[in-house]
């Protein structure tokens, strides 16, 4: 504490002016932490977790989920996400690539690797698209993307549920997992798979942590929901019919605990990584799911990231400095409940 008397003046003033706008209603408490205010220290706010993806060294455990390309703003956008990435050392998964084929004027939009260095960076192309370019022999697009993003990996976006809202939307005539495997039978770049919105269950998890996979992103229910939003573009009728759907899906925390019990009970675990991702609002929602989850992990946002670089890439580190100092602190004061990790 400061000895400055004028300092300390101001500082109690404020506190009994404030002091009425401060209360917190039994209601508001996050129950799913012990807090421990005795044993620990107040942490740098910056110090590093460190993580790996593609055997790449991250300093913290954060991805920056696949993000936009095509839109008025996506240059800016991925320009700043990847400034934060290589100043930081994260990864992060660009948004769907398929663009790059048919209109080659978007591609200045995905040219971040000069930006990113050598941080892992993944292209992105969605299910629909690969079992289209399978059936249709044209798997050397696949190669041609990954050439033009100068990509360490490529993610696989399985999105049944928002294709079949999509008014302009694919129809899956081949099981996704089967496009899968084709893919990772075809080459061996480093795979990741996640949903967009939905979730997964215990059958498609129990699939995919069997397959040689860089990681599994959840995209769970929580965050953004594509399949709600595409009902929304569409005619009123079909939102109405629809939304039932639209509402249906697996949260990240029950996703952990059924990757925890398949750890415990499978043979064999192929997969290297989570990335906890949909739902993931804060430092507090990444802490409390990391902390629960036996495997390797680490998380991901899209929409906070979205949201703070968008104009100049000053707003972006602040808001990324701010989420990793609460962090910190919650590793050192905070342990969840009933978990013995």
């Amino acid at each position: 504490m400061s000895s400055n008397q004028p300092d300390q003046i101001d500082r109690k003033d404020d506190h009994i002016t404030l002091a009425f706008r401060s209360g917190t209603p039994a209601h508001m408490l996050d129950n799913r932490f012990e807090y421990d205010p005795i044993h620990g220290i107040h942490p740098d706010p910056l110090s590093k977790w460190p993580s790996s993806l593609c055997e790449i060294t991250l300093d913290y455990p954060v991805w920056i989920s696949s993000m936009t390309g095509g839109t008025a703003k996506a240059k800016l956008i991925n320009s700043n996400l990847a400034r934060l990435c290589n100043e930081f050392k994260l990864g992060m998964g660009l948004g769907s690539c398929r663009k790059l084929i048919d209109h080659p004027e978007f591609r200045s939009d995905f040219a971040v690797r000069k930006i990113i260095g050598g941080q892992p960076l993944f292209a992105n192309l969605g299910i629909a698209q690969l079992e289209h370019w399978i059936a249709d022999h044209k798997l050397k697009l696949i190669k041609e993307i990954m050439e033009i993003c100068e990509a360490d990996g490529l993610i696989i976006h399985i999105n049944p549920m928002q294709e079949y809202m999509q008014p302009e939307g694919d129809r899956l005539k081949v099981k996704p997992i089967d496009t899968v495997k084709r893919i990772l039978d075809a080459f061996d770049y480093k795979i990741i798979v996640k949903e967009v919105g939905q979730g997964m269950g215990f059958q498609s998890l129990d699939s995919l942590l069997s397959l040689p996979l860089e990681a599994v992103e959840f995209g769970a229910f929580g965050g953004t929901n594509f399949a709600l939003l595409e009902l929304l573009r569409d005619e009123p009728s079909k939102l109405e019919a629809f939304t039932p759907l639209a509402n249906i899906g697996h949260t990240a925390e029950e996703m952990v605990q059924i990757c925890n019990h398949l750890l415990e009970t499978k043979s064999e675990i192929q997969t290297k990584n989570l990335i906890i991702s949909g739902g993931v609002q804060h430092f507090l929602d990444a802490y409390y799911l990391m902390s629960l989850s036996s495997m390797p992990s680490l998380y991901g946002m899209a929409s906070a990231f979205l949201k703070h670089a968008m104009g100049d890439y000053d707003t972006l580190k602040i808001f990324f400095e701010q989420q990793i100092s609460g962090l910190n602190m919650c590793r050192s004061f905070l342990k969840i409940k009933n978990h013995n990790g």
